[in-house]
């Protein structure tokens, strides 16, 4: 029914301005013009509806502003490729609506401000990005927000669309066999990494200073002074939820720290404020919000007591010693970090860091340079196979500083790849293949299911699918 009443207006609209135009034609025509001297100019337009494709419009303002965006580049003509990509955004996001796909505002928040970090970091600074985008932080934080929103529930569409695709170990010896030499994809320099680490241990008097903060933060809420949001928006240093009032959606016990879970789900009074509970990211107040079945609701606020900079250099001499006995062949790299380092994901594997690829959960203890934590890949890329770095600090997956000392344990050059030696990667060349194939199929099927109306300027386009034009 939407649909159909959404036909409807769009028609009632044409036929108003095509009479509206007739008529302005007709007026037009009564007056005495002189020949023109100047070739007349098109009409201004503000805006305009170009497709629309289910229920939803593109407009070619939105056309024009990923057109200017910087770094993207598309596939033939700008014209055709830009509203097809946005169409295509479309299919997927109408099926997200049908399969109840959402996602949480906590992700999208998250994904904002990297975006802005990412942004600040280009630019230089905040000043400098606001002065270049002729924009405030919070006025693109706005822009950003329905975009990022889009963006994510399109990958996780794609995501749910691909889940049941796997290739066997047959297939890709067979599609790789028919490949000639020269179509076999390169390897790019890849190494293997160690590392031990170790976090200084925080002064009590830090400790003592952030508790004492996250104290006075409850008794002014307990007094009605302000409220809970407002000081996790000023105080808080969890850039996903600061940004919301400290907020935290929905969430399941096993997706939180077990320290914070186990106050947080003991909450029953949204009015009152929780003891201070530390976590392995720093110290937190928590304030219920609701509770739904076996999640949780939450606001919180997260200070993080900072290491200092004696406590550090401590720290990091401590692993420059360690460091030149394993030279001397004193102790071993594989002992000292399964007893000695403090990274979790690590010193259980001997120190051995692996790369686990987000799409498919395969783990592999090969890491292409721009892969690898950027403090390791500066360190890394001067090390021989086999030689220990100096100790560094590092900014670790808690957001805390940490020293560090890593080995290089192997550099595989850049080569073609072969079965063999690369099996994993072979296997993801062809996986990509079959899933790029089955969104494919599904995009052009969802055409076919999809009312579509385009501007007759576009329907000459050279489209990547067939059907737009019906």
């Amino acid at each position: 029914m939407k649909t159909i009443c959404s036909r409807i207006l769009v028609a009632s609209m044409l036929l108003l301005c095509n009479a509206f135009c007739f008529a302005q034609e007709a007026t037009d025509s009564t007056k005495v013009t002189t020949p023109a001297t100047e070739p007349e100019e098109e009409p201004n337009v503000v805006d305009e509806v170009i497709w629309v494709v289910g229920d939803e419009p593109i407009l070619k303002s939105e056309v024009e502003a990923l057109r200017q965006e910087e770094g993207v580049h598309w596939k033939g003509n700008p014209d055709c490729s830009i509203p097809e990509q946005i169409a295509i955004q479309k299919l997927y996001l109408n099926q997200a609506v049908i399969d109840s796909i959402e996602v949480t505002d906590a992700e999208v928040a998250t994904d904002v401000e990297n975006q802005l970090n990412y942004w600040i970091q280009m630019a230089g600074s905040r000043e400098k990005l606001e002065e270049y985008r002729k924009m405030t932080i919070q006025q693109m934080r706005d822009e950003l927000r329905s975009e990022l929103r889009n963006r994510r529930i399109t990958e996780q569409m794609q995501r749910e669309l691909i889940k049941d695709v796997a290739v066997t170990p047959s297939e890709v010896r067979k599609f790789f066999k028919d490949l000639p030499e020269d179509s076999i994809p390169f390897v790019p320099t890849q190494v293997e990494v160690q590392i031990i680490t170790h976090t200084p241990r925080i002064d009590p008097e830090e400790i003592n200073k952030v508790k004492n903060d996250l104290r006075e933060y409850t008794e002014r809420i307990t007094k009605g002074e302000t409220s809970f949001a407002t000081l996790a928006r000023l105080y808080s240093e969890d850039p996903g939820s600061a940004r919301m009032g400290g907020e935290m959606d929905y969430v399941g016990r096993g997706l939180l720290d077990q320290s914070f879970a186990a106050v947080a789900f003991n909450l029953t009074d949204p009015k009152k404020i929780s003891k201070i509970v530390e976590s392995e990211f720093g110290f937190h107040i928590i304030q219920l919000i609701d509770k739904r079945g076996d999640k949780i609701k939450v606001r919180h606020i997260l200070r993080k007591p900072v290491v200092s900079d004696a406590a550090l250099d401590s720290m990091c001499m401590r692993l420059d010693t360690l460091a030149m006995d394993i030279r001397a062949g004193k102790t071993d790299f594989e002992e000292a970090a399964t007893f000695i380092s403090d990274d979790k994901d690590t010193k259980s594997n001997k120190g051995n860091m692996f790369n686990t690829d987000m799409q498919t959960g395969m783990r592999t203890s090969r890491f292409e340079m721009q892969d690898l934590p950027p403090e390791i890949a500066k360190v890394v890329d001067t090390l021989e196979v086999g030689q220990i770095s100096a100790p560094f600090v590092m900014i670790n997956s808690k957001n805390k500083k940490t020293c560090v000392i890593a080995k290089l344990k192997n550099r595989i050059p850049r080569h073609r790849a072969t079965m063999t030696e690369d099996y994993q990667i072979l296997q993801d060349v062809v996986l990509a293949k079959r899933r790029e194939e089955v969104l494919h199929k599904w995009i052009q099927n969802k055409i076919k299911s999809t009312y579509v109306r385009i501007n007759p300027k576009y329907r000459d386009c050279d489209f990547e699918y067939t059907g737009w034009v019906k």
